[in-house]
């Protein structure tokens, strides 16, 4: 960003709903140009709240992952439904911190992925993969009077890219170390890794999704120890044994060898995935807390995989920093501390430097907004496949003297 472009701090909120539809994360940053780095910037976060989805709205969204059950008036009304939960989510946390809407420059928020298909699709000599993320954002401009920046990676795809991942652009501008070279591993529903090299430019920056996070683990203890949807701190994984026979086929999934740039999601580890997981398991009488042990390990073992495979080659990483709901699974760091202890690769979760696990996603599509409202490109190609840089985000404006005072 340009520093003279800014000479007062700028107040955003992020706004983001991962692929483990737990909930709504916002969060209330200050942006200002830093004094230290050349292309960077400095973000303060001023309030955060999570707000867990409901559960008739969190199975209303599962059931578009189906594109069979995923109708157009489902997702039409879906769409609206959730821009007024994140409008509300919105002056929410703005309350939180003191400050009014009118004080907002811009609202920047990822929206619900439903659909992601990053793969070449070859129609009338034009490709057409395509991504669907819902929560409109004309109504949460609307209800807040705050501008929204939304549906982020259409922009990306539309220059040949696979519109994920996104978070790296930030995470450049926030943690580039003139020292180290860090592994910024965000651990959702999926898990992605941002490489930055010691004092690296924006063309040497990659990054991936490693493959699954936290999702097939939450598919597990959805079905298996209902009513819980997630593996609270990791205690039943810690209650279990890795099940080499089960680990050894899920480490078959051609996705971990796939070249670069990849990206992937619930259309490859969903809920088909976790259906046929639990099919074995009675087959072979397996218990379910050995099962859930397994989806742990195995995504750390992904994570880890993806090092030796994409990135030692070129890059010997000082530290491995985490964050998302991931980060606080504590077998999951376990078993992470313990694959990367050969590798001299220290393991650390945001909050060990000072950070916010949770928020870390929803600061970064409020410091994307941020970028796309001064009309600055917000991506990184080689991390995308995109052909070029692009602004991605499409403004939505509220009425004119709409806002509303806190």
């Amino acid at each position: 960003m340009d520093k003279q472009s800014k000479v007062d701090a700028t107040y955003l909120v992020g706004l983001m709903s991962g692929t483990s539809v737990d909930g709504i994360d916002a969060a209330v940053v200050k942006l200002f140009p830093s004094a230290e780095k050349e292309h960077g910037v400095e973000i303060e976060l001023l309030a955060f709240e999570n707000t867990p989805f409901e559960m008739q709205v969190r199975n209303s969204i599962f059931e578009l992952f189906d594109p069979v059950s995923a109708t157009i008036d489902k997702v039409g009304a879906m769409n609206m439904w959730l821009g007024e939960l994140y409008a509300q989510a919105t002056l929410s946390v703005i309350g939180k911190c003191g400050l009014s809407p009118s004080q907002i420059f811009a609202v920047g928020s990822h929206g619900q992925t439903i659909y992601h298909a990053p793969d070449e699709n070859v129609m009338g000599g034009y490709n057409l993969h395509c991504t669907v993320q819902i929560g409109d954002g004309a109504v949460i401009a609307n209800r807040t009077g705050i501008p929204c920046v939304s549906d982020f990676r259409v922009a990306d795809m539309a220059m040949g890219g696979q519109g994920a991942p996104l978070v790296p652009f930030t995470e450049y501008l926030l943690f580039n170390n003139p020292k180290k070279t860090l592994l910024m591993q965000n651990i959702g529903g999926i898990g992605n890794v941002t490489v930055l090299p010691v004092n690296a430019s924006p063309d040497e920056v990659f990054a991936f999704d490693t493959g699954p996070g936290n999702m097939i683990i939450d598919g597990l203890v959805s079905q298996l120890f209902a009513p819980m949807t997630m593996d609270v701190n990791g205690e039943i994984g810690a209650g279990g044994q890795v099940i080499d026979e089960l680990l050894k086929w899920m480490q078959q999934d051609k996705y971990y060898t796939m070249p670069l740039p990849k990206s992937t999601g619930r259309e490859r580890f969903g809920q088909q995935y976790v259906a046929q997981i639990i099919e074995m398991m009675k087959v072979n009488n397996w218990k379910a807390e050995d099962v859930v042990a397994t989806a742990t390990y195995l995504t750390a073992w992904s994570i880890v995989d993806s090092y030796e495979r994409y990135i030692a080659p070129q890059h010997q990483a000082e530290q491995l920093l985490i964050g998302g709901g991931g980060s606080y699974n504590k077998t999951l760091l376990r078993d992470l501390q313990h694959l990367f202890a050969p590798h001299n690769v220290q393991v650390l979760t945001q909050e060990d430097i000072g950070g916010n696990s949770d928020a870390k996603e929803a600061i970064a599509f409020a410091l994307l907004a941020c970028y796309t409202m001064e009309r600055l490109p917000n991506n990184i190609p080689l991390v995308t496949g995109a052909s070029q840089p692009v602004v991605m985000g499409k403004i939505s404006w509220p009425y004119i003297g709409r806002s509303q005072e806190a």
